[in-house]
């Protein structure tokens, strides 16, 4: 049976990860005198001329996008990973106090639409599907010859986004990041301890539960009890699956329905266009067994209060751990309880 909500001042760990979070629910009243932010909103127009990235516009590379009319896929004109130089070492270098490893990787960057005023909230769940079997095929293709394939996207100014066309980035390394060594460790632990995929057990145990946000026969959204930003929220799906490759075409059409579902919610909570940073984490590749992996995605959402208060990381949570104002029960029951347009 799912953990109901503590009372009080406490800590929360993160499963996942082995952090833990300060829950000061009572702080979300204070007065509030810091930075505004502006409100995001949405382009209004379906071509803009200056955009780099709509259909037959050049980039800033001088490459010119082809009338491109679904999602649309190219290897990024600004990579933060790229091929391995002919000295390639993957070992460690340096020292024991300043030691380094080379690197390759490569970087992708995926149009969601030929459409510059729709981002994910305002597709169909038809277009939403061909951008899921998108990052499905890109993460198959990249898996083949790199250990980590990282789908995500940050959307809008505030998520430091460069350019408002709706777009997301793939990024492929022949290393695992740092949080995926750790959720990798965990779920490990927990497999060989539990005997069972520790996502799973997270989505069994919440489904139904005070932290839900929504559900449909395939597929769970919740504000994970362990949340650090207000409104962070964890797509999982209710079978085991380790990797968007492996969801079937069932699996797709429902997973476009809650992503559907999730964004027009965002948007709903403040009335503005939700920004976030968003992303997958899936069973790294090259795997023999991937059993404790549960393919997830997470939501990171800024904003507190209204469009224009959003949370701050600084002080306390860069220099202890992270702290957050708003339960993951109270957020879990906004986002639940929101009237939807039709």
């Amino acid at each position: 049976m799912t953990v109901q909500e503590p009372r009080g001042l406490h800590r929360r760990r993160n499963p996942l990860t082995g952090r833990w979070v300060l829950v000061s629910a009572h702080r979300n009243a204070r007065p509030w005198q810091g930075e505004r932010s502006r409100g995001e909103t949405l382009p209004l127009v379906a071509h803009d001329p200056s955009c780099y990235l709509c259909p037959g516009n050049r980039r800033a590379n001088g490459d010119v996008n082809p009338a491109y009319d679904g999602p649309y896929v190219f290897d990024n004109d600004f990579p933060a990973l790229g091929p391995a130089a002919a000295d390639h070492d993957t070992g460690p270098q340096g020292s024991n106090l300043f030691a380094f490893e080379t690197v390759q990787g490569r970087c992708r960057v995926l149009c969601y639409s030929p459409d510059h005023s729709r981002g994910l909230s305002r597709l169909p769940t038809t277009q939403i599907r061909a951008v899921v079997d998108t990052w499905a095929e890109e993460s198959a293709g990249l898996g083949q010859a790199h250990q980590w394939v990282q789908v995500f996207e940050n959307k809008g100014a505030m998520m430091g986004c460069s350019n408002p066309h709706p777009h997301g980035q793939i990024w492929a390394s022949d290393h695992l990041p740092d949080e995926a060594v750790l959720e990798d460790q965990h779920q490990q632990t927990y497999f060989a301890t539990h005997g069972e995929a520790l996502l799973a057990a997270v989505a069994r145990e919440e489904f139904g539960g005070p932290r839900q946000v929504l559900a449909n026969p395939h597929w769970l959204v919740i504000v994970p009890w362990w949340a650090t930003w207000p409104f962070e929220t964890l797509l999982l799906p209710r079978q085991s699956v380790a990797r968007l490759e492996a969801l079937d075409a069932v699996m797709r059409d429902s997973l476009a329905e809650a992503l559907h579902q999730l964004t027009r919610r965002y948007d709903a909570l403040f009335e503005c266009d939700f920004p976030y940073s968003m992303g997958w984490h899936g069973a790294p590749y090259g795997r023999s067994d991937v059993r404790p992996w549960q393919l997830h995605a997470h939501f990171y959402p800024p904003l507190l209060r209204s469009a224009t208060v959003r949370k701050f990381m600084v002080g306390y949570e860069m220099l202890a751990e992270a702290q957050r104002d708003l339960s993951a029960e109270e957020a879990a029951r906004r986002l639940r309880e929101l009237p939807l347009p039709a």
